[in-house]
């Protein structure tokens, strides 16, 4: 049962410092977004989320004697401030942000499934009620961006063809 407590610290841990890598990815994202405020609007509403979910991780971990790992933390941050700046440099920053956006949004549903199952399994029903609600939003954001994917792309290929300045951000 030792191994089994473990691999939920673990994965509980890594989830966190997967949530201190989307706000600094999110923070990246929308202090550089100008010429698309509904998706800037959107970003910075699941930053308050992200900033949410991460603290109800922390405070869990914090009162079941479990910490989160600074180590990884920092090195979530750093990884999100890389993807961050690289985005700067693009012409289809933009379009960049959303792949990428997507992208970490199914994983971290993918991570909240797994912990949501390890919990359950041992009976962590704090932790299953966090996690659930965090996952709601992180579906929510997922679902949000599919449905923006087809109305981004058309925008940003009709600003590129006239400004590419103002296609990019």
């Amino acid at each position: 049962m030792d191994d089994v407590r473990q691999h939920y610290a673990t994965w509980l841990r890594n989830t966190h410092a997967m949530e201190e890598q989307a706000i600094t990815m999110l923070t990246g994202q929308a202090s550089r977004l100008e010429h698309y405020p509904q998706v800037k609007a959107r970003i910075e509403s699941h930053l308050e989320e992200t900033r949410a979910q991460a603290e109800r991780l922390a405070q869990y971990l914090e009162r079941t004697g479990k910490g989160s790992s600074t180590l990884k933390d920092f090195g979530g941050k750093l990884a999100a401030m890389g993807q961050a700046a690289s985005g700067f440099f693009a012409g289809d920053e933009v379009m960049k942000g959303a792949l990428a956006g997507y992208t970490f949004e199914q994983m971290e549903i993918a991570s909240y499934t797994i912990l949501i199952a390890a919990a359950e399994a041992l009976g962590e029903e704090e932790l299953v009620a966090i996690a659930r609600q965090n996952l709601a939003e992180e579906q929510a954001m997922a679902e949000w961006l599919a449905s923006q994917a087809p109305v981004l792309t058309t925008t940003f290929l009709a600003r590129a063809d006239a400004d590419s300045e103002m296609a990019k951000r």
